[in-house]
């Protein structure tokens, strides 16, 4: 009886397991690469909550500190000036290194196959001979 269902389920498992390693490659490049491309965009659009880049330039002529002569709306400008350029280019290189990360994601798989054929192709038999003879 236990072997009977060993046997069963172990033909099960391993059809399981030859089904997950096909489809592996299509889900990577459809349904994981949509739910890739979805946390990038959210995680973008955290940083850039985090970084506050729109509220500046949203807020660029406001005085700070409710200062509305002109000495303090100069100086509200200039500093605005600077925080948006030193934050967007903070969030341009956020969106730089998310897009290397989703091209590697793209690539990953396609690195793997290159590395394992050429480990494949590479390996030295000579070993094998060599007990044999």
């Amino acid at each position: 009886m236990i072997t009977n269902n060993s046997y069963a389920y172990s033909a099960k498992i391993l059809i399981e397991v030859i089904r997950d390693i096909v489809y592996f490659p299509f889900w990577w490049y459809t349904r994981g690469l949509l739910m890739f491309a979805k946390k990038i965009f959210v995680f973008l659009q955290n940083e850039e909550k985090s970084l506050g880049l729109f509220v500046w330039i949203r807020n660029i002529f406001t005085p700070m500190y409710g200062q509305s002569d002109w000495q303090g709306a100069l100086i509200s400008i200039f500093i605005r000036i600077i925080q948006i350029v030193f934050r967007g280019i903070m969030m341009f290189l956020i969106v730089v290194l998310c897009f290397l990360v989703f091209l590697l994601w793209l690539f990953i798989p396609v690195f793997i196959v290159y590395e394992l054929i050429f480990q494949i192709t590479d390996f030295n038999f000579n070993w094998i001979t060599e007990i044999f003879s």
